[in-house]
């Protein structure tokens, strides 16, 4: 047993002292006692030994209690021992086992009336009453508070947790925001400034393979160019992350109306490697929901640098289908883009790659609550590389996944992209 708080240490002193004080004054409650008034003493000194114990051992406080204050009514009984029996009472209710502090209440308001009715029986008399109010106050008024008071106490220490957790959650929420926020900003600079980077690495890599005076200034035109466009780009989108402002962020995202001028930049540094890019736009319905256009818009703008550093010479192919149309996503209500070049193995230097690109197009198909998968594909000819993402238009769309026609599969045996 652990010992006893200080606080009840000095509760139990002051109520021995405040006994023994009444006891030298001759202040006593029961002028015509059984025993005789040195006994008196004995149920005080049981009753602070349980105020001792009042917070430690509440039921073997209540019990020496209950033991202290029959013996001081079989003695000249010291007020100083019945107001320390009603705090062991509140203190049984309010330190107590779950069950103590259940039973103590009913068992007071038990002991009161029968007390009462007693006393009743025995005189006979109206004054009787009174000794049923003072059993009351002794017993049921502390043992009540004790319950007001832990019933307090347990719903202050109810909204210290749910405070805690409400306080777990917003951090959780601040952390998850923060990533979510980094990652999309990881994902606008590799798709703004990939694109450039990727064309100066094929024509530096091409420039170094060559020995002709006149392609290596061609090259190194094309790098100046790039580099030139790369700045401003960058520039541009530090620019956005600094103002922070929804209108700017919108009027720079790019839209589907500009991939014919994404393709025209493509063919101009795919021309040199015998890449031929064709753009098939069989959408239907009206226009397309701002998130879903960037994502598109993005992701053929990743496929198609992809194509640039990796593919083989032949025809790269952008398909754009939408909803009324065969192919165009589960239940007509999604976006297909795919994206097919060749890949067959060629001689030559290659612009190096992390697999940034295809993590990226991934993450903001998923983002939509859409599917991408990007892998080699049999196709007449030789093999080719596909690159699919479905996107839901809407909450009109469920079970976009069961349009996918597949779209994952070789998605293992990935292909190195930009940046």
């Amino acid at each position: 047993m652990p010992l006893p708080p200080r606080g009840d240490l000095l509760i139990a002193a002051a109520g021995l002292v405040g006994g023994l004080a009444s006891w030298a004054l001759g202040l006593f409650n029961n002028p015509h006692p059984p025993l005789g008034d040195g006994w008196v003493l004995l149920p005080l000194a049981v009753v602070a030994l349980a105020e001792a114990l009042r917070r430690t051992a509440p039921s073997a406080a209540l019990v020496l209690g209950a033991v202290a204050l029959v013996g001081d009514l079989l003695t000249r009984s010291l007020l100083a021992t019945i107001v320390m029996f009603s705090d062991v009472v509140y203190a049984a209710v309010l330190y107590g086992g779950p069950r103590l502090s259940r039973a103590v209440p009913p068992a007071s308001a038990a002991l009161t009336a029968a007390v009462t009715v007693g006393t009743l029986a025995a005189t006979r008399e109206p004054q009787a009453l009174l000794v049923g109010v003072v059993c009351g106050l002794l017993t049921v008024g502390p043992a009540w508070t004790g319950v007001i008071v832990r019933d307090h106490r347990n719903a202050a220490a109810a909204e210290r947790l749910r405070a805690q957790q409400t306080a777990l959650l917003a951090e959780m929420d601040r952390v998850q925001a923060v990533t979510a926020e980094r990652a999309r900003m990881a994902r606008e600079l590799h798709d703004v400034v990939a694109n450039h980077l990727s064309a100066i690495a094929i024509h530096a890599t091409a420039a170094q393979s060559l020995d002709d005076r006149a392609a290596t200034g061609e090259a190194l035109a094309v790098i100046r160019e790039n580099s030139v466009h790369g700045l401003a780009e960058m520039r541009r989108l530090i620019g956005l992350l600094r103002t922070a402002g929804v209108d700017e962020e919108v009027s720079a995202a790019p839209t589907l109306d500009g991939l014919e001028a994404l393709l025209a930049h493509a063919r101009r540094h795919g021309a040199a490697g015998g890449l031929r890019f064709t753009l098939r736009d069989e959408r239907s319905g009206g226009p397309l929901p701002a998130p879903v256009e960037l994502a598109a818009y993005r992701i053929v703008q990743e496929a198609l640098t992809n194509a640039l550093k990796h593919a083989s010479p032949g025809e790269v192919t952008v398909v754009l289908e939408s909803p009324g149309r065969e192919g165009g996503g589960s239940g007509g209500g999604a976006l297909s883009v795919t994206v097919t070049s060749p890949c067959d193995r060629h001689p030559g230097p290659r612009a190096p790659g992390s697999g940034a690109g295809l993590v990226g197009m991934r993450e903001r198909a998923e983002l939509l609550g859409g599917v991408f998968g990007a892998g080699p594909a049999g196709a007449a000819g030789g093999t080719r590389w596909e690159v699919r993402a479905v996107l839901p238009l809407g909450d009109a769309v469920h079970g976009v996944a069961d349009g996918a026609d597949g779209a994952d599969g070789g998605a293992g045996t990935r292909r190195g992209d930009g940046a």
